[in-house]
Parts: C-alpha cells; sequence; structure tokens
C-alpha cells in the first residue's frame, strides 16, 4: 500500500514542513547531517535516516509509527546534527547535555507534538491478524482504523498505544528549535492510571510470586543487550558487563547473571531514564523490562523530587548531592 494512505492531512503537513525545515537546515550549512525516519522495509514501520545530503530529505517521514528514541545516535555524531524528536526524546536530549555528553550548540531539535505511537502487536491481537494481513492503519484523533480483508474496523486510539505513550506526561519537545505542529495534551490521569496497568499488576503480588516472575522472565533472556543499545542513557564506552577485571557476569546467559545485568543498569540509568519503552520494546523475547524501568523512574521521583530531562542547567542527579536529600534508605 502506499505509505501516505495512514496518514491524516495534519501529518501530512508535518511531514512536508518537516522536510522543508530539513532542506533549509542543510543548504544554508546550519547542520552537517540530520538524523530522522524513513519508512522501513516492512509495512507499518520506520527505520532511522542519517544523511548529510539534501536529496535524501524526500525520504524523511512523520507517521504513527516513528518509534525509535534517535537520541541514542547523537553521541556518536559529528559536527553539527539536525534531529526529528518527540517529547521523550527531546527529554533523552537534555539528559545527554546535563552529562556532558551533547552540546546544545551542535544540535538543531526539529520537534514533532506526539499523540502516540501505534503498538503493532497490539494491533494484531485485535483483529486476531499478523501484520503481513493488515490492509491499512489510520489514525483520526481518538479512533484508529484498521482495514483487514478489505473490511474497516474502528478501535479506540488508547487500545493501540505503546504503554509509556498512553501515560506520557510530555508529549511535546520541551527542549527544540522548529516546533512542527501544535502542542498536544498530556495524558489524562485515566490513561496515565491504564498505562500502569502490567506494573501495579506485578506490585500487587506476594514478593514470593514476583521474585518467581522475574526469574523465569530472566532464564529467558539472551543477552544480546539490545535493551542497551537503544537506550540513550547507556552512553559508557566499556560496559561493565563486559569488564573482566574484576567480573561482574559470566559472558553466558544465565538468569543469575541476566538479573544482575539489568538491576545494575536500571541503577545506572536512574536520573536518566524518561520512560521512552525503548527497552522493552526492543527485547526479542518480550520480556517487560519498562516494569522495571518505570519502578525506578517513580523511585528516583518521589526520594528526590526528579524527573529525568527537564532542564539542561541542572545538574544529574546522580552527580550532585544536597543536605535535604534523604537517607533513611541507606541501610
Amino acid at each position: 500500500m502506499d505509505p501516505t494512505e495512514y496518514l491524516t492531512m495534519k501529518d501530512r503537513e508535518m511531514e512536508q514542513k518537516l522536510r522543508s525545515e530539513a532542506k533549509a537546515l542543510l543548504e544554508q550549512g546550519k547542520v552537517d547531517c540530520i538524523i530522522g525516519f524513513e519508512d522501513g522495509s516492512l509495512k507499518f514501520t520506520t527505520t532511522p535516516l542519517i544523511t548529510g545530503d539534501k536529496d535524501d530529505i524526500s525520504r524523511l517521514v512523520i507517521n504513527p509509527f516513528i518509534v525509535n528514541n534517535l537520541s541514542v545516535y547523537l553521541t556518536e555524531s559529528k559536527g553539527r546534527v539536525g534531529i526529528v524528536t518527540k517529547g521523550c526524546d527531546s527529554r533523552s536530549i537534555v539528559s545527554l547535555i546535563q552529562d556532558n555528553k551533547v552540546a546544545r550548540e551542535d544540535i538543531v531539535i526539529i520537534g514533532v507534538p506526539c499523540p502516540g505511537i501505534i503498538d503493532l502487536r497490539k494491533v494484531e491481537q485485535l483483529v486476531g491478524k499478523d501484520r503481513d494481513e493488515i490492509e491499512g492503519i489510520t489514525r483520526e484523533g481518538d479512533r484508529v482504523i484498521i482495514t483487514v480483508d478489505g473490511n474497516k474496523k474502528e478501535f479506540p486510539t488508547r487500545e493501540v498505544l505503546f504503554d509509556n505513550c498512553l501515560g506520557c506526561e510530555l508529549p511535546t519537545p520541551q527542549e527544540c528549535d522548529i516546533l512542527l505542529g501544535e502542542p498536544v495534551l498530556p495524558a489524562s490521569e485515566e490513561d496515565k492510571v491504564a498505562s500502569q496497568e502490567k506494573i501495579n499488576s506485578l506490585k500487587d503480588i506476594a514478593p514470593e510470586q514476583r521474585w518467581e516472575f522475574w526469574r523465569n522472565e530472566f532464564d529467558r533472556c539472551l543477552r544480546c543487550y539490545a535493551c542497551r543499545s537503544v537506550c540513550p542513557a547507556c552512553f559508557c564506552q566499556r560496559c561493565f558487563a563486559e569488564e573482566t577485571e574484576p567480573q561482574w557476569l559470566l559472558p553466558i546467559p544465565r538468569g543469575q547473571d541476566n538479573l544482575m545485568f539489568q538491576v545494575i543498569r536500571n541503577i545506572h540509568v536512574a536520573g536518566r531514564c524518561t520512560d521512552c519503552g525503548e527497552c522493552e520494546r526492543s527485547c526479542p523475547v518480550n520480556i517487560p523490562l519498562r516494569s522495571l524501568a518505570r519502578e525506578m523512574y517513580e523511585i528516583v521521583e518521589e526520594l528526590f523530587h526528579y524527573k529525568a530531562g527537564m532542564d539542561k542547567e541542572a545538574p544529574p542527579l546522580l552527580a550532585a548531592y544536597e543536605a535535604i536529600d534523604p537517607e533513611d534508605f541507606i541501610r
């Protein structure tokens, strides 16, 4: 199908504005390259596009499937960069600025007000079809229209969004140089609660059952490090998982070492995680990693009244100390 068939008029206008702005940035020499999205090789997917060629700009897209957090590419980019960002991506960029991993003056941030990204797995479950059998997916406000076998079915948009998108606090980039559309309102309290259902269901069970759940989950882990690779907050040149002196983890994927990897990784990204959900989305065996990341996110907010990526002038959470910082959790 024509990829533009699942775009609303509003999305088409934003897409054209994006291409115009990106081309101008390259032609005027304001950036050396653009990081954005282009259509993927599979239906209803996109893939990152990194280019310094203005002739490639026509490949840039905005649609309900621009799922990647593109800020992960900034630490390896050279020169001045123009980057397409959603709300959570923008916060990740701010966090990288706070950690001195990127310089604000080297980035032109092109903001996309984001009403949420469609989770294809949820769509497949709703209609009982594989994505290759689905003919069309169109989002129109609070409804999504899915076409299967020539028949159109409507569902509330909230039923097909990624959980982190459903509860998004800041869907409009707070830090940007160019905003492509009108700001999007944050999630309602009802949607925030719905986005936490999987996490809360784990909190509600007995500790023994919860431990058994995670033990079984991490027994399935391949230790492929996809979660680490897509995370903008995982920017260490050498990860502790690869250290041999001392050796923190065995290189083979064992349940206990897999769990240790995730626990340490979540401590390392505390105060940097923006709940973009990339860790869980990228997991090839569907381990609910966002449940761990979100719990750490909430612990940080509760203890330190801190949210990642909100103020580029503020010191990173774990790089600063205040006399009023809580100490009751220290044993």
